[in-house]
């Protein structure tokens, strides 16, 4: 009786381990093929048509983004911060948003003129003009005379010309408030081409009479090649 009793405890506790022992998962197989192969896709469809290529934006939005960029003025006072001021008055660098708004492509319902509707190469002028404005009022205010607050050079210049470590952290900043995401992240080694163009217009501008020389010139030439890129103006 006692022997009986003590099998069926021992059968009763493998019993139990067994039905509590977890399974093991199944692991995935990769299985190559096409995906006509699988179950219900043997008669997907291919879209052929006509594919749009990249497009620009409307001109207010670009106008936003200027305005934002720096420092989110009012459209006088940017066109005021533009042409500067009192010794650095220069008319020739930005007019008037009136003289670009037709360029811009935007309707001027005084002369019936309409909306253009396609882009062109005025217009892309255009916007890179304001750009390069932008980028030259920008280093002058920032990195030239290191006002405050900082409108798009929002770091500190270094003593000389950066290493490539000081540089990846201040372009970083740049690429994310121009483009919009981590430097790393873009498509190609970008920081190793803006790297090369900062170092070459650093020491080809040594004049002292030109307005940005030395590393200005060399962040505001990676300004104007963040503000001119296609990833800025076209989706």
């Amino acid at each position: 009786m006692r022997n009986t009793i003590a099998c069926s405890f021992f059968f009763a506790v493998l019993i139990e381990s067994g039905c509590t022992k977890t399974p093991e998962p199944t692991k995935a197989v990769a299985v190559s093929g096409k995906v006509e192969d699988l179950p219900g896709h043997e008669s997907l469809r291919v879209d052929n048509s006509h594919k749009e290529g990249p497009r620009t934006l409307s001109a207010e939005s670009y106008i936003r983004s200027y305005l934002f960029l720096f420092g989110g003025l009012s459209p006088i006072d940017s066109q005021t911060a533009l042409r500067g001021s009192g010794a650095t008055v220069d008319t020739t660098l930005f007019d008037t948003w009136s003289d670009y708004l037709g360029a811009l492509g935007m309707p001027d319902y005084r002369e019936d003129i309409a909306r253009s509707s396609q882009t062109n190469a005025l217009m892309i002028a255009a916007f890179e003009r304001i750009g390069v404005a932008l980028c030259d009022r920008a280093a002058e205010h920032d990195l030239k005379n290191g006002a405050t607050p900082a409108t798009v050079f929002t770091f500190k210049k270094t003593a000389a010309l950066p290493t490539r470590a000081e540089f990846d952290e201040r372009f970083d900043g740049l690429h994310r408030r121009f483009l919009g995401y981590p430097a790393k992240l873009a498509p190609t080694d970008r920081s190793s081409r803006f790297f090369t163009l900062l170092t070459n217009a650093s020491g080809a501008t040594t004049d002292p009479t030109i307005r940005l020389t030395g590393q200005d010139a060399g962040w505001t030439a990676v300004c104007y090649g963040l503000i001119r890129h296609p990833e800025f103006h076209l989706y």
